[in-house]
Formats: structure tokens, sequence, C-alpha cells
């Protein structure tokens, strides 16, 4: 037997909790003693111990209370309780099950009878105990391995958002600095926003790149050529949104989801104006919405083949004046706040 076991002897007669304590000394039990129900409570609550022996007819607390209130003791209620009284009738031993204890032995007892019980229950406790550590064990396991499985899809998102990215540069020798830019600015303006979690911001920021996925099915033509776009050519560039959706609709996992919302409505507009779908203010994703703010204010900075590159003065009276129809007033007010971060992502 288990020379740690630490079972706690409840009676207010000390000659019957030497006749116990005489008995379970045979397995070399560690045994503690209580006179009242008050001392048990008290030693319970600064002990820990593997089993209890509870007298019912005490002064004060009887026995059915201290059990009631040792159930509610943290770490207390697998513990076992066994009645050991001169109680024997029906209405006390059913009362006895009802409030949690694990057995009941009637006065007069005898020492293997004692003996057989403690250690079966003893037993049974330490079983339990294994099992619930186990199953402890395997919880954390699974969790744990839960937790790198969605870490490597997540590494598995960014690694394909990486690729893609690739590709979109190498369609335009001028995207490639951008695509970074804009996730940036994307990165700081999430940030800023009162509404969006940590997970969110880290979404916005490794998503944004993705934004313009949908110009892969644009003729190079179109994306390179110098000047303006006829109606026809704006018109078939305005379904790289379109396109992007097209390609991302179907993922299930969180960035590759902010991707399609970024790709499909980068190009909505406040008022309503924008494209492919015309929503309007809060009814365009928040994401959509912070990207819109982050690729017109790099691209208004930086060379394009259809035009020069504006000053850091125009770009920003642009913004402020668009406030309320192309952009979030919202996202202008934390733009405009920590405008000397932006300027230092985006400046050329």
């Amino acid at each position: 037997m288990d020379l740690n076991y630490k079972i706690l002897v409840v009676d207010d007669v000390a000659d019957n909790i030497q006749i116990v304590m005489n008995i379970l000394k045979e397995e070399n039990y560690d045994l503690t003693y209580a006179l009242s129900g008050e001392e048990a409570l008290s030693l319970v609550e600064k002990n820990e111990f593997d089993l209890i022996l509870l007298d019912i007819m005490m002064p004060n607390i009887d026995g059915f209370a201290v059990c009631s209130r040792i159930q509610n003791i943290p770490g207390y209620f697998d513990v076992p309780i066994i009645f050991l009284t001169a109680k024997d009738d029906i209405e006390s031993i059913t009362h006895a099950f009802s409030i949690g204890a694990v057995d009941y032995i009637s006065k007069p007892f005898h020492a293997d009878e004692l003996l057989s019980r403690v250690k079966s229950h003893l037993e049974l406790y330490h079983s339990r105990r294994i099992m619930k550590n186990n199953n402890l064990i395997l919880q954390i396991k699974s969790k744990k391995e839960k937790e790198r499985l969605l870490t490597e899809l997540e590494e598995g998102q960014k690694e394909i958002i990486y690729v893609l990215s690739e590709l979109i540069e190498s369609i335009s020798t001028e995207t490639g600095g951008h695509i970074n830019r804009v996730a940036e600015v994307s990165k700081l303006l999430a940030y800023h926003h009162s509404t969006l979690s940590a997970e969110e911001q880290n979404a916005v920021f490794h998503a944004a790149p993705m934004h313009d996925i949908g110009k892969i099915a644009i003729p190079n033509t179109i994306l390179t050529k110098p000047g303006s776009l006829t109606k026809d050519e704006y018109e078939i560039m305005k379904t790289h949104t379109t396109a992007g959706h097209k390609y991302l609709k179907n993922s299930k996992r969180k960035i590759l989801k902010a991707a399609d919302i970024i790709a499909t409505q980068h190009h909505e507009k406040w008022d309503g104006s924008g494209y492919p779908n015309g929503l309007k203010g809060n009814n365009i994703h928040i994401y959509g919405r912070i990207v819109a703010v982050a690729d017109v204010f790099d691209a208004l900075l930086h060379k394009r083949c259809y035009k020069e590159a504006w000053s850091m003065g125009d770009t920003v009276a642009y913004m402020k004046e668009n406030s309320g129809k192309h952009f979030d007033p919202e996202l202008i007010d934390i733009f405009m706040e920590n405008l000397d971060d932006f300027v230092a992502i985006a400046k050329p």
C-alpha cells in the first residue's frame, strides 16, 4: 500500500478514534484525527487527504453537514468520504449517499471489514486520479497538436500568399514595392482601428498583398498601357476584383478568406460609387475599406505607367478631400492622426 495515503478520522469520542487508528496502522497510512466537525473542516482546508472516515452524531456540526461542506472545498469533490457511525437506519444511510459519501460502515465493525473497504476506496480514488491525470495530459496534447496544425495551416496560407504576391509582382515592375507598402499601411490602419482584434489585424496584414491578385486575368497590354485606358479597357480592368473573388472564394482558411474580401472590395467606395457591387458605407467590409485607403495612398505617391508620382502634399489633400466619398471617414481620421507613421511607410 502507498505509504503516502493520508486519512482523516473524525469522531467526537477519542476512544473510537483510537480504535480506528490502531486498525489502520497495520497498513502504515498517514493518519490524522479531529474531535469535532469544526476541527475536521479546518484540517481539510489546510491539508490534503486521500480519504475521510466520518462520524455522524457530533455536537454543533454533525457528520452530514461536515460531508456537505467538504464537497464544496476546492480539490475535495472526488475525495472518498466513508461514514463510520452507530446510526444504521435506512434513512441515515440513504441520506449519507445522497450527499456524496462513497460508503457507510455501521458500528460495531470488524477490523478486516474496515481495512478492506478503506483499501478498496483508496485504490479506486488513486485509479480515478490516474485516469483524470492521463485524460488531462491527452487533452493538453490534443490542444497543442491542434494549435500546431493551425499554426502550420496559417504558415501555409502565408506561404501561398507570398508565392502569389511574387506572381503579381512579376506582372508589372511597378507593383512589387506597392504590395509590401500596402500591407504595412493596412496593418497600421487596422492596429489603430478600435474594433479590430490582434488576430484580425494580423489577417489584414497578411491578406492585403493579395488585393490585386485578379490582375493575373487582365491582358498585359491593358496593365502596362501608358496613359489613360479607354472605356472598354477600363471595364476590363475593373474585372480584376471579380476575378480575385473567383480565385479565392472557395477557401475556408482565415487569411485567404480575408484575401477574398480584400480582392473583391478594395475598389468599393464609401459613397456607393465604387465597383464591382456598388457597396456603400459599412456594407463594405472593414478589410476592404482599410485596403482602399492604403492602396490609393501608395498608388498616388508613386509613378505608374499611366501617370507621374504625386507630391506628398497633394496626396494627403486628396485623401482628406475624399473622406466620406471614396474613403471611410473614421479611417481617414486615423490616417491624419498618425500621418507621420504612414508617410514613413509610403514615402518614395
